[in-house]
């Protein structure tokens, strides 16, 4: 697992919210959108994405989880959290 944060200034939300779920998938033959949601209430807003690849070395699948937040004109937070790859061990 990995985890990456970063505060963007001077970035529309909207923009940046289509430039990732149009790049992410078209950065790996087998990368698809799985999942997404979006939360606003008065001027806070937040949306999660949940992109899917196959990786040939391990043979399974790995998630890549997107989350935006951004309250009023803040600086847009973004948190990307990949996850998968292991193999079970009994």
């Amino acid at each position: 697992m990995a985890i990456f944060e970063k505060t963007i200034r001077n970035k529309n939300f909207d923009k940046l919210l289509r430039k990732l779920e149009n790049e992410i998938p078209d950065s790996s033959w087998s990368a698809d959108l799985e999942a997404g949601s979006d939360f606003k209430e008065g001027d806070a807003r937040c949306s999660v994405r949940v992109f899917e690849r196959y990786s040939m070395m391990g043979g399974n699948r790995l998630s890549l989880t997107l989350t935006m937040f951004q309250n009023a004109d803040s600086p847009v937070r973004l948190s990307a959290i990949t996850a998968g790859g292991s193999q079970a061990v009994f």
